[in-house]
């Protein structure tokens, strides 16, 4: 009789999970409450992709309804051979290379600066990210009216008080926007931009060996010395890092062209003349196109930078 209920009772347990099984539904329950989150990117960001992607391949302009249909690669074609579209292209790059360059060499020496130990450190590096957290359009706006404007902006007031110090009452008034229309443009993302790139090179120097480079002092080694062999070779994947990331950024950027110079003067960046082609030729069909190649380009530098954060973390972890 023992026997018996022994073994109707081993029969009756419930078998236990293998650690496979076991393993996966851990994992299951860690990313379940991500899901909604992912489901809400993939409808935001990918559908509207898709719908891109699909309409790129489509010849369709508003002026022209009954004539909508399949162009394959048409657009695409139009969009390399196009003259205004060459001009975008190279205004973009031009821009992109200026902002990022000026914006990290600024950023570097005032990261260098605020690396320093000093009263009130704090506080300044607080009002040094200021500009980075204003709204785009808003600063835009600040540069247009407030510094470039001919009449009352700050720039040639300013000029207008230097020259009352010698004594001149015919001082320099320039209209800024429309003698330098790409620099005004790039001067307001660099004043923008700085900042981001200063917190990148701060981190970067925070993480510097002090133990080498005071030892590289006591074999006297001077600051520049130190500089040019110790701290810039360490510095060099969080340039690589900032001109990728600001590049990302600024190839995609509208605000400043748009509200300083409206693209006009030479100055109509990838952003702006797509909008042009969508929102006033109503040529759906080639600027779906022309934003799918802007995208792509944004993916292969995004790739790029990726793989330099990824460099840093494994650095980082080998530290």
């Amino acid at each position: 009789m023992t026997s018996v209920a022994e073994e109707a009772g081993t029969q009756t347990e419930a078998p236990k999970p293998t650690p496979g099984v076991a393993k996966r539904a851990s994992a299951w329950a860690r990313r379940a409450p991500l899901l909604p989150a992912l489901v809400f990117m993939i409808i935001v960001t990918q559908l509207p992709f898709v719908a891109t992607l699909v309409i790129s391949f489509m010849d369709w302009n508003a002026y022209y309804p009954d004539e909508v249909g399949f162009a394959g690669f048409d657009n695409f074609a139009r969009v390399f051979t196009d003259v205004n579209m060459r001009d975008a292209v190279w205004t973009t790059i031009l821009l992109t290379a200026g902002v990022v360059l000026i914006s990290l060499v600024l950023g570097l020496g005032i990261a260098l600066l605020l690396d320093r130990k000093f009263r009130g450190r704090g506080a300044v590096r607080t009002m040094m990210i200021a500009p980075f957290l204003v709204v785009p359009v808003a600063a835009a706006l600040i540069w247009k009216h407030a510094l470039y404007n001919p009449e009352y902006g700050l720039f040639n007031g300013a000029l207008t008080w230097i020259w009352g110090l010698f004594g001149s009452d015919n001082p320099p008034q320039p209209d800024w926007i429309s003698n330098m229309p790409l620099w005004a443009v790039i001067f307001s993302l660099v004043w923008q931009w700085t900042p981001f790139m200063m917190l990148i090179l701060l981190a970067g120097l925070q993480g510097r060996p002090l133990d080498v480079i005071e030892a590289a002092r006591i074999d006297g080694a001077n600051n520049w010395q130190i500089f040019r062999s110790m701290t810039l070779p360490h510095l060099r994947q969080y340039l690589e890092l900032g001109a990728l990331l600001g590049s990302i950024y600024i190839v995609q950027n509208f605000d400043a062209v748009f509200t300083i110079t409206s693209g006009g003067l030479g100055t109509a960046n990838l952003p702006y003349t797509i909008y042009q082609i969508f929102y006033q030729a109503h040529d759906y069909g080639r600027a779906s196109a022309a934003a799918v190649i802007v995208v792509i380009g944004t993916i292969i530098i995004a790739t790029f930078a990726l793989r330099t954060v990824s460099s840093l973390f494994k650095e980082e972890g080998r530290r």
